[in-house]
Formats: structure tokens, C-alpha cells, sequence
């Protein structure tokens, strides 16, 4: 790695092995990449405390809504390809969901959230998030709770199959089998980069612990209105669901796996050329990266800013978040990506990984300004 970086690199090194070493986090890992090439892969800690196995570079993480992020992703390079177009009716490719006046949904109003479908029955259980035919038939038969279009509102789980049943419609392959090949397997880190987890690949993933987040699940389903429609409490994104491993092997696109310096590593190829392979052009980048949509979030209530399939921030980045802590972003301005995992979900913690993200941000947005020319 390019040597001007050796600062950042200890300094995200100390911050990391600090929250280890008192106790707050397991195991984390940080990666980020400059114009298509690494600055930033530190990782400490455990993968799993039970067994003492440590956290490497290549241990996969379940990073939970994070994992939109790389389906997102997909759809874009099949848009690029010309194999799909955001605008695109799901009713066009997928008949049945017309019922109730779901015609005029396309996958722009799912990509943002405002395709009025965030519910899901109350009983609805981690066999069912397994299930992909019942999860497609129960938003075929659902009823929007309105118009396209005429509200914001996190798509928590259902996100996932409405875009997922639409790539499998298209392409007759499922989004984790694009993901591997149209993207992950070019980039070199098709086992890093999941969706639907291989059977074959549960051994190598972190052990996921509880610091926090299922206390905040059980708030938020007692004080906050919505939460409970979008997630209901047996399919709750904690910890208990992301180790479960019917969930993890089966697809389930909102979420996803994936080591740092992986989905780093995905996002560089949006912005450019990472080893001669890049994802979407220029033009579509723009297009990706712009603000789709902000107003005020029908179940969290606070004004949020979505893009295609990503949250657009007021920093100029795009990317995704998970609960517990996990992130990936991308600031196009500065030819920068950053994500960092964890496999202590906690929360009411500082969100020290936010904090790490924003580190390294400002640490390569000072050195560039400090360029010749800038």
C-alpha cells in the first residue's frame, strides 16, 4: 500500500485495537479505498470469542442492512448492461404482483423506498424470511398502504425481494448468483461478498454477539409506531437472525455478508477502474449518487435522503448501514470508499464505527486539499 498513508493506517490501527482491548467491540475490521486502490485494511480482535478465532481481513461478516448496498449494486450493473432499467413497471416482468393496483410500481419507487409495501404480517418467522416462493407470493397478494411514490418509507425487509424477484425475472438467476458473477467474482472477492451465504463458506463467517442492539429492537418496537409493521418481532435484524444460518444461506437481499475491505472494494468499482474493472460508467455513477428522494421517514420519523438504492448523505456520500453498527459508503468527490464491520451488534455505543468512517474522510479530504493544485 502506498506509504503516504502509514499515518492513517496506525491511527485507524490504534482505534480499533483500543475498542478491542476495552472490552467494546469483538472483532472489527476497516478497509478504504483511493482511486481505485487500497489506503486502509486493518482488522483486530475475534471473529469468534467463543473458539478464540481471530479476525482476519478475509472473514466474512454478517453486516445486516448493509447488504443492500451490494444489491443495489447489482442492479445497477445490470443496468448498465442494458439488461434492466430502473423504471422498469415490476408488474412488466412479474404478472401476478399487478393485484390490488400494484401496476404502477416500478423499481425506481422500490429503489427509494417509496414503493408503499414496507409491511409484513406479524407472525411472519425466520422459516418464512427463508422461504423465497412465500416471501414473493406475500407481496404478489399485498396491498400497498399507498400510492407509489407518496411516501417515504424503509423497506426493511420487503426491499429485498421486490428487487430481488425482479433481477431473477429478468435474468433468470438469483441476486446472489449475479452478485457473484457479475460482480464479485470479477473483483476477486467472491468469497467476501455475499448475499446467500454457501453452505460451504458458514465455518469462515464472525460469530455475531449482542452488545446493545436487541434491547434498542425491543425499544423501538414499544415506542416507535411503525417499526413493528416493517419488522415484525420474530424476524427482528439482530443478531439472533443473522446467525441464523437457514437465513444466512437463503436469499434474503436486504441483507448481506461481506468482509471490509470487500464491499470497500465494490464500491471503488463504482467510482472507477479498480484492476482494470469497473462497474457502471460515469453517467450512470451520477445518476446513482444523486438525491432520489428526501423527506420525512414513516417509520424512524426523521428526514432521510435515498438515492438508487442507497442513502445519500449531506457529505456527498452514498452507501448503506446496518443495524449494529456495520457500514459502507462511497464519496465520489474524493475517489474515496470506506466500510467497516463488526461482530458486537451494539447500539447506544457512540456508533464508534461511524466515528471511524468519519476519520478516515477527513483525514484524506485534509491531505488532498493539501495537494499541489487543490
Amino acid at each position: 500500500m502506498d506509504s503516504r498513508w502509514d499515518g492513517l493506517r496506525a491511527e485507524v490501527r490504534d482505534a480499533i485495537d483500543d475498542l478491542v482491548s476495552a472490552g467494546r467491540e469483538a472483532g472489527v475490521q476497516v478497509a478504504a479505498y483511493l482511486d481505485g486502490a487500497p489506503i486502509v485494511q486493518e482488522q483486530a480482535g475475534l471473529a469468534d470469542t467463543g473458539a478464540g478465532r481471530p479476525m482476519t481481513a478475509d472473514t466474512p461478516v454478517h453486516a445486516v442492512s448493509t447488504g443492500k448496498g451490494l444489491t443495489a449494486t447489482v442492479v445497477h450493473v445490470l443496468a448498465e448492461q442494458g439488461r434492466l432499467d430502473v423504471d422498469l413497471p415490476l408488474a412488466e416482468v412479474w404478472p401476478e404482483f399487478a393485484r390490488h393496483g400494484k401496476d404502477r410500481i416500478t423499481l425506481r419507487h422500490v429503489l427509494t423506498h417509496t414503493a408503499g409495501l414496507p409491511a409484513l404480517p406479524a407472525d411472519l418467522t425466520r422459516a418464512d424470511l427463508a422461504d423465497w416462493a412465500r416471501m414473493c407470493r406475500l407481496l404478489a397478494d399485498a396491498e400497498p398502504l399507498w400510492a407509489p411514490g407518496e411516501r417515504l418509507a424503509y423497506h426493511a425487509w420487503t426491499w429485498g425481494w421486490l428487487v430481488g424477484e425482479v433481477v431473477r425475472r429478468v435474468t433468470g438467476r438469483s441476486v446472489s448468483r449475479v452478485l457473484a458473477e457479475d460482480v464479485a467474482g470479477p473483483l476477486g472477492v467472491e468469497r467476501e461478498l455475499f448475499l446467500a451465504v454457501p453452505e460451504e463458506e458458514l465455518p469462515r463467517l464472525a460469530r455475531l454477539e449482542d452488545a446493545g442492539l436487541s434491547a434498542l429492537m425491543t425499544w423501538a418496537g414499544a415506542n416507535l409506531p411503525h417499526f413493528d409493521v416493517v419488522a415484525p418481532p420474530g424476524v427482528r435484524p439482530d443478531a439472533t437472525t443473522g446467525a441464523d444460518p437457514d437465513v444466512l444461506r437463503a436469499e434474503v437481499p436486504s441483507v448481506g455478508t461481506m468482509s471490509a475491505r470487500a464491499v470497500a472494494r465494490m464500491y471503488a468499482a463504482l467510482l472507477g477502474p479498480v484492476d482494470g474493472v469497473r462497474l457502471v460508467s460515469a453517467e450512470r455513477l451520477r445518476a446513482i449518487c444523486a438525491p432520489a428522494v428526501r423527506a420525512q421517514e414513516w417509520v424512524f420519523g426523521q428526514e432521510s435522503t435515498f438515492g438508487l438504492g442507497y442513502a445519500v448523505d449531506d457529505d456527498g456520500s452514498f452507501g448503506t448501514a446496518g443495524s449494529g453498527g456495520s457500514l459502507a459508503f462511497a464519496y465520489p468527490e474524493l475517489g474515496l470508499t470506506v466500510a467497516a464491520v463488526r461482530n458486537r451488534l451494539g447500539a447506544g455505543d457512540g456508533d464508534p464505527m461511524e466515528r471511524l468512517r468519519v476519520l478516515v474522510r477527513d483525514r484524506v479530504a485534509e491531505a488532498l486539499a493539501g495537494q499541489p493544485g487543490a
